[in-house]
């Protein structure tokens, strides 16, 4: 008796389907490249060598020529080849690479090294960069692996991700001790962010300070970002000293989002620069100070206030918003006075900077795509690679910061005073 079933024949797992279907992705142009690649990089190698020792193979080196000096090369023998595996884009290659001893003047010898494949060199600087990118886009060191599998012939392993990535300290250093006495930085928006961390062995949360400056042509520049532990006054006066040591120069103006360390640590240092309090961080304040049935009706009043077309306007609104909100709910009304004239100092600014000036949200963009990033690795190494992590960000072109708005206009000196607050 013969079965009829119509149930279709069982498939392996995900990961058997997905290698079943690349491996049927033949391309025999990639594999022709990639067979001549080995023959490619010797030929390279080879011929630096023979420049070098100024003959072919087998061949003897030429006498000397008394009227041109140096023409025979340097003195020198070849002693076999050295085994060597590289890893490019165009996967991993064996290459023989030739061996040559050198005369010096002293009457010894040392061993030529090449130029164009450096001691002790595993990757192309593209394989290198490659893979930095693809962890840059926001995947970790598996999923890394997994993506580059089919470009370098399953040859990346979740270390081979880490090594490269480790080869970005050498930067990271440098633009840390960088000289900063050449930037002209004419504004300052500081700023902290939250992330997770492993700190011996256990997911830790961090603050990291980050501190962005404008130049005067209006470009936004990253200028630190630190992990201090927290934003205490402390933490904010030890990322400052050490951009004025760098010789920062002091900011005609600065945007903070109100936290009481950074203000401290400001008040000590630049006391007299004009300074916003970030009115988008004062506007939760005033909704944490208020019953939910009043959200809307809070932000309704405060936006019209803040978002006025001219400062008496903005003074008028104000007024209008104290009084009312001081019968209806008084915590509101004792917020929005708590942060004094600091959250109008924008109105000193002509008004086609306004939109740029009242807020942190230059900074606070750059939290949200760092965050969007790192999102599939949950909890980052360390607290030192979730600041290097911020930075190369920026550093590769991962993420791409525009001029700030009225940038035009930033050379014009700011009023005297913002609005009356004489309520």
């Amino acid at each position: 008796m013969t079965n009829s079933s119509t149930k279709l024949p069982v498939l392996g797992s995900d990961a058997e389907i997905g290698v079943g279907l690349l491996n049927e992705w033949f391309d025999p142009i990639e594999a022709c490249l990639r067979d001549r690649v080995r023959e490619l990089i010797q030929t390279m190698i080879e011929s630096e060598l023979e420049a070098v020792l100024s003959r072919p193979r087998y061949a003897r080196r030429p006498k000397a020529d008394p009227e041109n000096y140096g023409a025979c090369g340097v003195a020198g023998h070849r002693h076999g080849h050295r085994s060597r595996s590289l890893l490019g884009t165009f996967g991993r290659v064996e290459i023989a690479v030739p061996r040559a001893r050198l005369d010096t003047s002293e009457g010894k010898t040392t061993e030529w090294k090449s130029k164009a494949l450096r001691a002790y060199q595993r990757r192309t600087n593209q394989a290198d960069s490659l893979i930095a990118g693809a962890y840059l886009a926001g995947t970790n060191t598996r999923r890394v692996r997994r993506a580059l599998a089919a470009v370098f012939g399953g040859a990346v392993s979740k270390d081979t991700v880490s090594r490269v990535w480790r080869k970005v300290k050498a930067d990271w250093d440098a633009w840390n001790a960088r000289p900063l006495a050449e930037e002209p930085i004419v504004r300052l928006i500081l700023d902290g962010t939250v992330v997770r961390v492993r700190l011996d062995r256990k997911a830790t949360s961090i603050v990291l300070l980050v501190v962005l400056g404008v130049r005067e042509d209006g470009q936004k520049v990253l200028l630190a970002v630190k992990n201090m532990g927290g934003e205490t006054s402390q933490a904010w006066r030890a990322v400052l000293d050490d951009l004025v040591k760098r010789g920062l120069r002091q900011p005609e103006f600065l945007i903070v989002d109100g936290g009481t360390g950074l203000e401290q640590a400001l008040a000590a240092l630049w006391g007299d620069v004009p300074t916003q309090r970030c009115t988008v961080h004062k506007h939760r304040n005033l909704l944490a100070h208020a019953p939910p049935r009043l959200h809307d009706e809070v932000s309704a009043d405060y936006n019209d206030m803040i978002y006025a077309a001219s400062p008496a306007e903005i003074e008028q609104r104000r007024r209008a918003f104290l009084r009312k909100w001081r019968l209806k709910c008084k915590a509101v009304a004792d917020s929005l006075e708590e942060a004094g004239d600091r959250l109008f100092t924008f109105t000193r600014l002509p008004p086609s900077q306004w939109k740029s000036a009242r807020t942190t949200n230059a900074i606070e963009r750059l939290h949200e795509e760092f965050k969007r990033r790192i999102k599939t690795q949950t909890v980052l190494p360390s607290a030192e690679t979730a600041a290097m992590l911020f930075w190369a960000l920026l550093a590769s072109g991962q993420i791409t910061m525009r001029k700030v708005d009225g940038w035009q206009s930033l050379t014009q000196k700011l009023a005297d005073k913002p609005i009356d607050l004489a309520a």
